[in-house]
């Protein structure tokens, strides 16, 4: 019987390639998406997966949509919690509502769908939750305080989580990407790109097919000894 899947911010950039990955690898993909219909509808169309909108950051939603998705594929094996915004800005220039909109959908969106699903892992004495944080959350970045302190506050989830849900067969992982060529990244300009690559050791920009692989390694049963770790995936840029 095959596994199914949860993929927030699925309809592009890394949750896209993850449920490509996730699909061809002979999973049940459910896509959560928010504003991008026709991406997600594109998507749905192309691995036949079937796709599922909420606003990840109001947890009603996203409860809501786990018992749809629930009702579809009988629970979750997987949940990949990639739903993120990015933002740069001088910190004395970040409001409150910049503040709060980076960590509703970057954080909240974690601790719903994961308080959300894992009732069903719990039940079945098996899951892999897998969230993608950024290398920033590791190292900080200047001029994202906002964006590196969310993302920093993931990997705390990951691995106070994983010492929590351990003796249910449930493991909880994080992935740090690097500089990675989504739309995230479309507003650095050609020489930003050229030195950012020169930065990394392996002399290249990252891709979400880089991360896409390094999720269905965690989601593999072979990996359950694996948890509570942040694996990063940025070519060496940081070590």
């Amino acid at each position: 019987m095959a596994q199914t899947v949860i993929i927030t911010g699925a309809s592009r950039g890394i949750g896209r390639e993850c449920a490509k990955q996730f699909a061809k690898a002979g999973y049940n993909v459910a896509a959560v998406y928010h504003k991008s219909k026709a991406e997600a509808e594109s998507l749905k169309a192309e691995i036949g997966c079937e796709i599922f909108r909420c606003d990840c950051a109001v947890y009603s939603e996203v409860c809501e949509a786990v018992v749809e998705i629930s009702s579809v594929f009988g629970g979750a094996d997987v949940l990949i919690n990639n739903a993120g915004i990015a933002e740069q800005a001088l910190f004395s220039d970040i409001t409150e509502a910049m503040w709060d909109n980076m960590f509703n959908v970057n954080v909240k969106s974690v601790y719903s769908f994961t308080h959300a699903a894992l009732p069903y892992m719990i039940h079945n004495k098996y899951g892999r939750i897998i969230n993608i944080s950024s290398m920033w959350g590791q190292a900080g970045a200047s001029c994202e305080v906002h964006y590196s302190a969310a993302k920093a506050a993931v990997i705390g989830f990951t691995k106070a989580l994983a010492k929590e849900v351990g003796l249910s067969g449930i493991t909880v992982n994080c992935i740090a990407p690097g500089v990675i060529d989504t739309d995230m990244n479309a507003h650095l300009d050609e020489e930003t790109m050229a030195y950012l690559k020169e930065e990394t050791p392996m002399n290249r920009i990252g891709t979400p097919e880089d991360i896409a692989r390094t999720a269905l390694f965690l989601a593999d049963k072979g990996s359950d000894f694996i948890t509570g770790q942040i694996i990063g995936v940025n070519g060496g840029f940081i070590i």
